[in-house]
């Protein structure tokens, strides 16, 4: 099985976490890179949602992701926050379609689920499993930039489930298009 490398994106208007992670042969997980791109609540949001672009792109032409895997938004409080985290998750979309990536999204529930097994799982077990996962020595660091790497297991999980589905689907064909009415 070919390796796959997966750019993994926390989203957000102050601190964007990312981590980039490579699936390889058995299912293997390796840590590449992870981090957080900032930007100053001085500066104009035009200019924040630049530069995050710019991070981005510099970052898919580094590390040369196939997939780019964003954290759906899930905020019940504050519309604020959702509007500039909206706004922030809509550039790095726009990164990676521009870069050539494939992109996926997940909410919060399903990076749990893949990751920890449990869809509420809390903030420390979800790190600890990124860790273990990972092989990592310690917890990675910002919490963002754990994140991102977790959105990246994710889908690296999801992604091989995919794959299977795709291929025991290819077997069960009969050739009825359902839609259509027809044979093919």
């Amino acid at each position: 099985m070919e390796s796959l490398r997966i750019l993994g994106v926390d989203p957000g208007l102050a601190r964007l976490g990312f981590g980039i992670i490579e699936r390889g042969p058995g299912d293997s997980l390796h840590h590449v890179a992870h981090g957080c791109i900032e930007t100053g609540a001085d500066t104009p949001l035009p200019e924040r949602l630049r530069h995050l672009f710019r991070q981005l792109t510099e970052l898919c032409c580094t590390y040369q992701p196939a997939v780019m895997v964003v954290e759906e938004l899930f905020f019940n409080r504050n519309a604020t926050t959702a509007f500039t985290v909206g706004q922030a998750r809509g550039v790095a979309l726009l990164a990676g379609a521009e870069a050539g990536l494939a992109v996926a999204e997940y909410t919060p529930m399903q990076v749990k689920q893949a990751v920890t097994g449990y869809g509420r799982a809390d903030k420390r077990q979800v790190q600890e499993m990124v860790r273990l996962l990972l092989r990592l020595t310690s917890v990675p660091k910002p919490d963002d930039a754990a994140d991102a790497l977790a959105v990246a297991i994710a889908h690296a999980h999801a992604g091989r489930i995919g794959e299977l589905e795709a291929k025991l689907a290819l077997g069960k064909r009969t050739g009825w298009v359902w839609e259509r009415g027809r044979f093919r």
